[in-house]
């Protein structure tokens, strides 16, 4: 069974977001999401951030039918719990970074250009 892992937060699950993820879910059998906690969150996107608490966006994920598991990491990077899960591949956003320290270890993925639709964008526009 080929596994294969992304990250990230997927706060106000949006088209772009399940865009990926099906991408993501087609390079393997079995796609685990690595879930940026709330504290990790408001960490790298400031106080007003996630929209979405940690249990809500796991069950949405969950809900999509093709995320197999979701794993919630409280740290800034997933880096850790990457090299704990093993994953056979790493899927990435086309202009994700990719980390050195896991460059060398791991099989990387890049998925095509989504929509250009972003939480961000979402946010504001509804403010």
């Amino acid at each position: 069974m080929k596994r294969v892992w992304v990250n990230g937060c997927f706060d106000l699950l949006h088209e772009g977001h399940l865009d990926f993820l099906k991408e993501a879910k087609t390079q393997g059998d079995f796609l685990i999401v690595g879930l940026n906690s709330d504290y990790s969150i408001k960490q790298n996107k400031g106080e007003n951030r996630p929209i979405d608490n940690q249990e809500t966006r796991k069950i949405k994920l969950l809900e999509t039918g093709f995320v197999d598991e979701v794993l919630i990491f409280n740290t800034k990077s997933p880096i850790e719990l990457i090299k704990k899960t093993k994953p056979d591949l790493i899927v990435k956003g086309h202009d994700q970074y990719i980390e050195p320290e896991l460059a060398n270890e791991f099989n990387f993925y890049k998925a095509g250009k989504q929509k250009d639709i972003s939480t961000t964008k979402i946010i504001e526009e509804r403010k």
